[in-house]
């Protein structure tokens, strides 16, 4: 659905879109795995939110006449919303590496479809086209998803969904120290913001203190 989505949308709005994935899995969190809304993280959430729409101003994006990218954008947050909110669940009883393994497999079946045009773009494929391929699927998409499970698996849903987007800010970063772009002034005001919205996210209340009243001073008010 992502992919879909990009044919006909700029890589910015597409991040604004789908970024407000973690919005909806904080939300789930807090109604059917019982995490609750804790102020912090529902402020975290929003701020940094606002940073990730001000990164894809940035970057061009607008959904002003974006057509029907936007609803399958729209749908990509969906599906990782949900799928998040069943991996918590499965992970209390399942290794997190089996897990990753067995949604591998389930994405392998449901990709077979298209073997065909898998097929007919390794043996056009350049050198280089191969090196990135076992890159993307070694590196962000293995390991990334094996290291987001073990996270998973010992924090709330919600609270790590936010930490998402340090994304964007990170890839601004790398952007300019890989290739050079310069970002707009206002993505890098985003990223900062989106930050800022992650550290709120993980705050929290300072737990009231009981005041202990001295055996003296209890035997004096008695």
């Amino acid at each position: 659905m992502l992919n879909i989505a990009e044919q006909t949308l700029d890589a910015g709005t597409t991040s604004m879109i789908v970024n407000i994935a973690p919005i909806m899995i904080a939300l789930g969190a807090g109604a059917l795995l019982g995490e609750g809304l804790p102020k912090w993280l529902l402020i975290g959430t929003g701020v940094a939110f606002v940073g990730v729409v001000l990164i894809g101003l940035g970057s061009g994006g607008s959904v002003v006449g974006a057509g029907v990218g936007v609803l399958w954008a729209l749908l990509a947050a969906v599906t990782y919303t949900a799928g998040v909110l069943f991996q918590k669940p499965v992970l209390v009883r399942l290794p997190n590496a089996q897990v990753v393994w067995i949604g591998a497999v389930i994405g392998l079946l449901v990709c077979t479809p298209f073997t065909g045009e898998l097929v007919a773009g390794l043996r056009s494929a350049p050198v280089e086209g191969w090196l990135g391929a076992v890159w993307l699927g070694a590196i962000p998409t293995a390991l990334g998803f094996t290291t987001w499970s073990y996270a998973l698996s010992r924090m709330p849903a919600g609270q790590l969904g936010v930490s998402t987007y340090i994304v964007p800010p990170v890839t601004i970063v790398l952007s300019l120290v890989l290739f050079a772009e310069v970002p707009a002034m206002l993505a890098i005001v985003g990223g900062v913001i989106a930050l800022v919205g992650v550290a709120l996210s993980r705050r929290r209340d300072p737990a009231p203190v009981d005041r202990e009243v001295p055996a003296a001073e209890s035997v004096a008010t008695r």
